[in-house]
């Protein structure tokens, strides 16, 4: 979630606080929106990928975190990058979003867009959505006022305070709470939810925003069994329609995710140890010997 976002439910939650009496108030003061493009159009994705990285490095006080690192996601491609803690996962995910800048490399969202060009924030408005591993939703705002704050709308002070859904917006939202298995809790605070709950609510927020590719940090940790069940069905339900680069240690879950002929990334000190269908990783003797033997 962006700076931006964060201070509008920080702002959200004061304008609630004040008039409690009403109900779905517009959301307020934000002077910017959280993913609308920065350059007309649709990203390039003529040549079949939708991320590209290639031979990207980068070094903090002498050690390599990222190590001539390649690799391409294409588009409706749900990927999963496993490894050893160290391996880069986190670091990759910071190249990708411009939180770090690599010493090295090449990194493009689409055909043409050069991601090392563009700050943070840009890029997130470009369509690339992030999720960390904890949970970061505005607890005292309802789960429909939570997904409302993230539509893609003009965050001007006197739209937002004027704001009220259209029907396309309505049907969106609804869209939303079916999908992130949050229809029946609607009204209910966000703060009430169960930690997987959170983590869904999260996800509908990114998802309010259209994004083309979502990088998922350890999306299921702390959850329960079912709500681990529960997110695998999420996250192939939305295969196809958007990007995935999901992060994960939990082999259980990696192995719902990727049943079928789809690939799986091995990172080992900064870069591809091994990639492949998770049987051929999981049986290869260097993926044994660094990560899964441990």
């Amino acid at each position: 979630m962006t700076p931006d976002l964060m201070e509008e439910g920080a702002r959200r939650v004061t304008a609630y606080a004040q008039a409690a009496a009403r109900h779905r108030t517009a959301s307020g003061g934000r002077a910017a929106g959280f993913a609308r493009p920065i350059v007309p159009g649709e990203v390039d994705t003529t040549h079949g990928r939708i991320l590209y990285l290639e031979d990207v490095s980068v070094s903090f006080d002498g050690f390599r975190a990222i190590n001539k690192l390649s690799l391409d996601i294409a588009p409706g491609e749900l990927r999963c990058i496993i490894g050893p803690n160290g391996a880069g996962k986190t670091t990759m995910m910071d190249i990708i979003t411009g939180k770090t800048r690599p010493d090295a490399g090449t990194v493009f969202f689409g055909s043409t867009i050069d991601l090392l060009r563009y700050k943070e924030a840009e890029i997130a408005q470009m369509g690339i959505g992030r999720k960390f591993q904890k949970p970061t939703v505005f607890e005292q705002l309802t789960v429909y006022e939570n997904l409302e704050l993230a539509l893609k709308t003009d965050k001007g002070v006197f739209a937002s305070m004027r704001f009220r859904p259209d029907s396309a917006e309505g049907d969106r939202l609804a869209e939303v709470l079916r999908t992130i298995h949050l229809a029946p809790h609607a009204d209910r605070l966000a703060g009430t939810l169960s930690h997987g709950q959170k983590q869904w609510l999260e996800i509908g927020m990114l998802l309010m925003q259209d994004p083309k590719l979502l990088l998922l940090d350890e999306p299921v940790a702390g959850m329960t069994d079912e709500e681990t069940e529960r997110t695998a069905e999420l996250f192939l339900s939305l295969e196809g329609q958007h990007s995935l680069v999901v992060v994960e240690h939990d082999m259980k879950f990696v192995e719902q995710l990727t049943q079928g002929h789809k690939k799986v990334t091995v990172l080992h000190e900064g870069s591809v140890l091994a990639e492949g269908k998770l049987a051929d990783v999981q049986s290869n003797d260097k993926v044994v010997e660094v990560y899964l033997g441990r």
